[in-house]
């Protein structure tokens, strides 16, 4: 359903080491890239890239929107959650239950852009 998710960056320099670090944690790498992006995939469908706004305006972070990032079981959202912290991003909530059987750790990248590591089960 969803092919590619983008979010936008002020420094591409940075971007790139933080998500080539959390990325690889899901088994993605770069897939493509050029003077204004860089897309990560994993092979199993949908990308996740960062961009330099391509109308030129400064890269802005969207109140309410966030990325999740699927992970196959609780010990991954955990390792993940921890190693966005660990390359310099923020807490946005600690991985942990959410209620039935969602799992998820909440942060935000370099940029302020809001992602999660979630899993169901």
């Amino acid at each position: 359903m969803i092919g590619y998710v983008m979010v936008g960056t002020k420094n591409m320099k940075r971007a790139a080491e933080f998500y080539d670090g959390l990325l690889a944690e899901l088994g993605a790498k770069r897939a493509m890239e050029g003077d204004k992006f860089i897309a990560w995939s994993n092979g199993k469908g949908c990308m996740f890239s960062v961009c330099k706004p391509y109308d030129g305006n400064p890269s802005t972070v969207g109140n309410g929107v966030m990325v999740a990032l699927a992970a196959p079981d609780q010990a991954t959202v955990d390792r993940l959650y921890k190693k966005a912290l660990e390359l310099g991003g923020t807490d946005e909530g600690p991985a942990g239950p959410r209620g039935g059987n969602f799992y998820a750790g909440y942060f935000r990248d370099l940029d302020g852009n809001k992602l999660n590591a979630f899993c169901m089960g």
